[in-house]
């Protein structure tokens, strides 16, 4: 039985004080070294039970076992998307290549496209995130999911993510996560969107 590979936190793509003034870098250092890794630590830990489960020496409720594993193995999989989405401040951050040209043509504009996804942001309810994706046919959504699982859809790959659970923003904005949005917009890295939707 082929084993299952062990996931390891990735590290930042830029320094931890890089995206100053938008997200700081005790932020930075939380987010990423604490709730990611407990994430990673998360999804590998059910990895092993679901292992011993396969090979008959631990008996698990698989409900509460897959649940556990979609939970922290989504947690990792946006927070390794979420870090190479952003890249430091940049003024007038517009997109451009294929992703700005199939942003005007499926919202009709970018403006359109940012009121959109502020606004999944500004109202998930509870903690969770706001993505942009792409299905097979190149029509682009904007989709909320709740907690890291919950609301997903089937065979939608995601170009463009961002993590509005407190532990993102609270540091910095306390409970104004609007104020943490509108903010964040000026960290989006077009060039890594744009290089998601050509793969």
């Amino acid at each position: 039985m082929k084993p299952l590979k062990k996931i390891e936190l990735p590290p930042l793509p830029y320094k931890y004080n890089a995206l100053e003034p938008v997200i700081s870098q005790k932020i930075m250092e939380l987010h990423h070294d604490k709730h990611h890794l407990a994430y990673v630590k998360g999804a590998n830990t059910a990895l092993e039970k679901l292992v011993k489960a396969r090979k008959g020496e631990l008996e698990i409720d698989v409900k509460a076992l897959l649940r556990d594993l979609s939970f922290h193995m989504n947690g990792h999989l946006l927070h390794s998307l979420f870090w190479n989405n952003m890249q430091p401040p940049q003024d007038d951050n517009l997109p451009g290549g294929l992703v700005g040209d199939l942003i005007n043509k499926s919202f009709g504009s970018f403006e359109a496209f940012k009121r959109e996804f502020s606004g999944a942001a500004k109202t998930v309810e509870g903690v969770g995130w706001a993505i942009l994706a792409v299905d097979d046919e190149d029509n682009l959504y904007v989709v909320q999911i709740e907690k890291h699982n919950l609301m997903h859809i089937a065979t939608l790959k995601p170009l463009l993510v961002l993590d509005v659970w407190e532990h993102a923003y609270y540091l910095d904005y306390l409970n104004n996560r609007a104020r943490y949005v509108e903010e964040w917009w000026k960290v989006v890295n077009w060039d890594d969107v744009d290089k998601n939707l050509q793969r």
